[in-house]
């Protein structure tokens, strides 16, 4: 059963960086073969898709976070990435990282249901 740890999260000042990084493990097929996001929920907000990687590697994001964020992955160590660069206090929230099967000659979804695996989620705190 596939299981998805994040960590890199913390407290940073406004205009500061992050690096939030995914492991996963026991996944029947390497991450490339996934299609992987990037999702944060703030208190009292829903869940919003921040990032998203498809198994081409072709990337998607959030209007709020582009220019900003940069999500990639690293095969080997079977790691999924979230650069995040001057940060705002409205980025503030538990960020998870999620996976999905990518299936031949098919898109995948970016809504939270299209998603079958789900880390445990790190909190991100920028202060003003």
């Amino acid at each position: 059963q596939g299981q998805l740890v994040e960590s890199g999260g913390g407290s940073v000042q406004a205009g500061g960086s992050l690096r939030l990084s995914c492991k996963a493990s026991g996944f029947r097929y390497t991450i490339d073969t996934y299609c992987l996001a990037w999702f944060r929920q703030a208190p009292g907000q829903e869940r919003e898709l921040v990032a998203f990687l498809d198994d081409d590697d072709k990337t998607t994001y959030a209007d709020s976070v582009k220019g900003r964020f940069t999500t990639s992955k690293e095969k080997a160590k079977s790691t999924l990435y979230l650069q995040m660069n001057n940060l705002k206090p409205e980025d503030s929230a538990v960020y998870s990282c999620a996976a999905a099967l990518a299936i031949p000659w098919s898109t995948c979804g970016q809504s939270q249901t299209d998603f079958g695996y789900w880390g445990q989620g790190t909190q991100v705190t920028v202060s003003s």
